[in-house]
C-alpha cells in the first residue's frame, strides 16, 4: 500500500504528464465518460466547488452546462495544468491550492461540492465537517466513488484485479456513514457506462432549519 500511495503521489506531481494516459489505460478509455456521469447530479446552476480537480477536465464542462465552478487541489502541478487547459480555451475559473481537510472558504457559500475518485481524505471527519460548513442549506455533495467492472474476461478482469490490489474496492457504506452522521441525507446512484457501472454517492444538506435542531440531529446520528 505504501508503494501504491507513492505511485499516486508521483502521478499527481512529478509524473503528472502521464496522468491522462494512465487514466485512459486503467479505465479502458472510459475515464472521462465515468467522470461525466457525476455532472448529471449537480444542481441546475449555482456555485460548484470541485475538490481535487486534477488536470481540470470537468471545469470547462461545468461552465458549458451553466454552472459557476471553483476548483481546489493540493498539487501545484495539477493547478498549472488546469490553468493552461482553461487558458487554451479562453476560459476563466477561480482555482486555488489547499487541503480538503482544511477548506479555505466561508460558511454556506457553495451550492454543491463535486469529487470524482477521491483519495482517502473523504473518510476524514475534518473533511466532512468542513464540507458541511461551506455548503449552503439545501446544497448537495456529489461523490463519484468508483466504477465497477461488469464483465469477467480480459481486459476487464485484469482491471478489476488491479483495482482490488490497490485498495480501491472499499464498500460504499464506509463513505456514507460519516456523511449521514453529519446530518446529510444520502442516496446511492448507479449509472451504466458500457461494460461498467459507476457508483455515486449524493449527499443533500437539509434546507435552512433552526441551527440548534440541526446540531441535535447530527449529535443523535453520531451516537446511533
Amino acid at each position: 500500500m505504501r508503494l501504491v500511495a507513492l505511485g499516486f503521489r508521483l502521478l499527481y506531481n512529478e509524473l503528472s504528464f502521464l496522468y491522462d494516459a494512465v487514466s485512459w489505460i486503467v479505465s479502458a478509455g472510459l475515464w472521462r465518460a465515468w467522470q461525466m456521469t457525476a455532472l448529471d447530479f449537480l444542481p441546475a446552476d449555482g456555485l460548484v466547488l470541485e475538490i481535487g480537480f486534477g488536470p481540470g477536465h470537468l471545469l470547462p464542462e461545468m461552465l458549458q452546462r451553466g454552472h459557476r465552478p471553483v476548483g481546489l487541489d493540493l498539487s501545484p502541478t495539477m493547478l498549472r495544468r488546469a490553468r493552461r487547459r482553461l487558458a487554451r480555451r479562453g476560459l476563466s475559473v477561480p482555482l486555488c491550492r489547499g487541503r480538503a481537510e482544511a477548506l479555505p472558504f466561508a460558511p454556506a457559500c457553495f451550492d454543491a461540492l463535486l469529487l470524482t475518485f477521491p483519495p482517502p481524505f473523504v473518510h476524514n471527519p475534518a473533511w466532512v465537517e468542513g464540507a458541511v460548513r461551506i455548503l449552503k442549506p439545501g446544497g448537495r455533495i456529489v461523490i463519484l466513488e468508483m466504477a465497477t467492472i461488469d464483465r469477467r474476461r480480459p481486459p476487464w478482469s485484469w482491471l478489476e484485479w488491479l483495482y482490488r490490489i490497490t485498495g480501491q474496492r472499499e464498500p460504499v457504506s464506509g463513505l456514507c456513514r460519516p456523511l449521514e452522521q453529519a446530518g446529510l441525507t444520502i442516496t446511492q446512484e448507479l449509472r451504466p457506462v458500457r461494460d461498467t457501472t459507476v457508483v455515486l454517492v449524493v449527499a443533500d444538506k437539509p434546507p435552512r432549519v433552526d441551527a440548534q435542531n440541526f446540531q441535535s440531529a447530527r449529535g443523535a446520528k453520531a451516537f446511533s
